[in-house]
């Protein structure tokens, strides 16, 4: 029976695999007038002067709401909320698993962009931090913009942020593993959708010399003209040089290479072409751009995937729980470009310098204890910025 199968089986045996557990005991007629009315009256009196004591008062402190509206399901593309929600209830899971933050999916049924943010807006009051999950670009874009002008509390695209982290920890490590320097190097991004676009921001903050974008049409360029806003913005910041042409044209010198679109798009001549010291990051799922064997057979240095199967699994685990944990235990009302570098950061040094090798360049995806170190790092960095 193949791991498809298996989850099917599994999730008809779970049917769900979230459930409410009641912190509150309710044995007694006390127990009763404490946890509900009469007692109850109080808190909410108390809330109703004081808005923030919603977060001593209530668990707004350690929930986040989940929230799709199932347009980009994993390579599932628009299947809609509804057959989203297993990966929105798995999300969930990891939330509690891996940072015991408690979390709650949620499906909205509409495509219109305003609609989805006037429905975040307006149930926010019952959570402490809103992750975005599973939406298009450029869409995502606008709805998370929108969100963050009009809430009061952290909003977080996971599939770009999350992401972008993610891979700038890896990047991080691989490039130092290299001999070389992040303001020296030259990455590659084949795939211009919102983890593409993300990434390269990301990158571009830690400070890498030059970036080069390839969509559909080839290399991202000034001369050529973007009906996307997201790739317009994309021309100005990256391609020094202003290149054209192919990936293969793309990757010819280049030091790095990030995939995030499909399977089977690099070949061993392009990993050949690049500069010395090679390092691929094919992400694509199940299938990367180059599998993990035929790029070290191509001269690859330093490889990663998105693969459990395979050393350097570069996976948004290792982000997403730390973050919120962190910003929730602050009460932060944001979640900053700094606060992203310094969990990025933190996932980095996670891992000893002598300790670092060619197939250990991130934390095991199931190290639960990286979540505290992000923590920490989102945490202080909010804190500390409060004082400048």
């Amino acid at each position: 029976m193949d791991i498809k199968q298996q989850a099917l089986e599994k999730h008809y045996e779970w049917q769900g695999k979230l459930e409410v557990v009641s912190r509150a005991k309710i044995e007694t007629r006390e127990d009763l007038s404490l946890a509900y009315t009469p007692g109850v009256a109080q808190p909410c009196l108390e809330i109703a002067k004081d808005p923030e004591l919603s977060y001593k008062l209530t668990r707004r402190n350690n929930l986040v709401a989940v929230i799709t509206d199932g347009t980009a399901v994993l390579g599932l593309g628009d299947i809609g909320g509804l057959a989203g929600m297993p990966v929105m209830e798995g999300k969930c899971c990891l939330f509690k698993e891996f940072a015991d933050v408690d979390a709650f999916p949620l499906c909205i049924k509409s495509k219109d962009p305003d609609e989805i943010v006037r429905t975040i807006e307006l149930i926010s009051d019952s959570f402490g931090g809103i992750n975005l999950e599973d939406i298009s670009a450029p869409r995502c874009f606008e709805i998370e913009a929108k969100l963050k002008e009009r809430l009061d509390i952290p909003v977080f695209h996971d599939d770009q942020h999350g992401t972008a982290i993610v891979v700038g920890a890896a990047m991080l490590n691989a490039v130092k593993l290299a001999g070389k320097k992040p303001e020296d190097i030259t990455v590659v991004i084949n795939g211009a959708g919102s983890a593409g676009i993300a990434i390269g921001k990301f990158l571009l903050k830690l400070g890498v010399g030059d970036l080069i974008m390839v969509d559909l049409c080839g290399v991202i360029n000034r001369d050529d003209s973007y009906d996307n806003p997201a790739h317009a913005e994309m021309a100005q910041l990256s391609n020094k040089k202003n290149i054209k042409g192919t990936l293969a044209d793309a990757m010819k010198g280049a030091d790095v290479f990030v995939g995030v679109s499909k399977p089977d798009l690099v070949s061993p001549e392009m990993v050949q072409s690049m500069a010395d010291k090679p390092i691929l990051f094919p992400m694509a799922n199940p299938d990367p751009e180059i599998t993990y064997d035929l790029a070290k057979q191509s001269g690859a240095f330093i490889v990663g995937t998105g693969r459990s199967d395979y050393p350097n699994q570069i996976n948004n685990v290792l982000v997403f729980p730390g973050v919120f944990k962190g910003a929730l235990s602050v009460r932060a009302k944001a979640i900053t470009e700094e606060m992203k570098l310094a969990a990025a950061h933190a996932i980095a040094d996670f891992i000893p310098e002598d300790k670092l090798s060619v197939d250990y360049i991130i934390p095991s995806a199931l190290d639960k204890s990286v979540a505290d170190a992000v923590a920490k790092a989102v945490a202080d960095e909010w804190t500390s910025s409060l004082t400048r």
